[in-house]
């Protein structure tokens, strides 16, 4: 298998054009990209029937369906078809988890089997990497051989996949830890009792506790019983694996604050915006109200 060249990362401003196939904010709509050739769609499954009247939904092109397993948890299905709308009607009657598709396909018809192929292969392999949601798929996709030239371009083309993906409400693309370059410091700490040996950074979603981070072996008895039952869940889900003097994260885990990060690394209450710190002991609640925080 051919060596991967990552693209890098777009950091200018884009133009996004949104169209309301039928005026409703919850039904049908089209997305296109400025100096983009491709074109995405966003269909709830509930009006999947009523696509007949786009054309160009017939052709090739990559899909994700997308809903919650029986537990909640998000769960996508990423598939490709030569005929995007007769595949979708198949898949009313093959899967029933899903509540939304989001389509992808070219608008100058350059999309071929072999383009969609591969897209779909490193799609799947992106979103088992990233691991925010359930990949539904049984198989993992057969990746297609394509030119170096085809592969350039449809690593471009799966940038612009992602970020549409995340502009229309899924993440399953995007990596837990969202590193800032230009600051100094991005990584914050916390080092307590009971083994509890952190670290992790803030995010556009919470606060990330990175894998390999030690929870406290044990928690203190007044620790309320939402946070005990939540600890217990991470526990029962294999996120904090018991290793006798500590819990070891088994993967990044993004929670909703830094204080409920903190609790559960730490086994008591605290405040996640003095708990956390960086190297220099600036805790985040500094780091985030420094504007030199800024500077190079």
């Amino acid at each position: 298998m051919a060596k991967i060249q990552k693209p890098l990362k777009m950091n200018f401003g884009k133009t996004i054009k949104i169209f309301l196939i039928d005026g409703d904010p919850n039904g049908r709509m089209s997305c296109e990209l400025s100096n983009w050739s491709g074109k995405a769609y966003k269909i709830p499954r509930i009006n999947i029937k009523d696509c007949v009247d786009r054309s160009d939904l017939k052709s090739t092109g990559v899909y994700l369906l997308f809903g919650k397993d029986d537990n909640g948890k998000d769960q996508v299905y990423i598939g490709e078809a030569e005929s995007i709308l007769k595949r979708l009607n198949q898949q009313l009657t093959l899967k029933d988890f899903w509540h939304e598709a989001i389509i992808f396909i070219s608008k100058d018809e350059n999309l071929n089997k072999a383009h969609i192929k591969y897209l779909e292969n490193r799609l799947h392999e992106i979103a088992k990497s990233v691991n925010r949601y359930k990949v539904e798929n049984s198989v993992i996709p057969t990746q297609s051989s394509i030119s170096e030239s085809d592969r350039a371009e449809m690593e471009e083309f799966i940038e612009y996949i992602k970020m549409l993906v995340n502009a229309l409400g899924h993440k399953v693309f995007d990596e837990k830890r969202e590193f800032k370059p230009k600051l100094k410091h991005s990584t914050f700490a916390i080092k307590a009792a009971r083994g509890a040996d952190g670290q992790g950074g803030p995010t556009s979603d919470g606060f990330v506790v990175f894998k390999g981070s030690k929870a406290s072996a044990t928690i203190v008895n007044s620790l309320t019983s939402n946070f005990i039952a939540f600890r217990q869940k991470l526990i029962d889900e294999g996120i904090l694996i018991n290793k006798e003097e500590y819990y070891e994260f088994s993967d990044d885990y993004i929670f909703s604050s830094p204080s409920t990060a903190a609790i559960i690394v730490m086994g008591r209450s605290a405040n996640g915006l003095t708990e956390w710190k960086q190297k220099d002991g600036k805790t985040l609640k500094e780091y985030e109200t420094n504007d030199k925080n800024n500077e190079v």
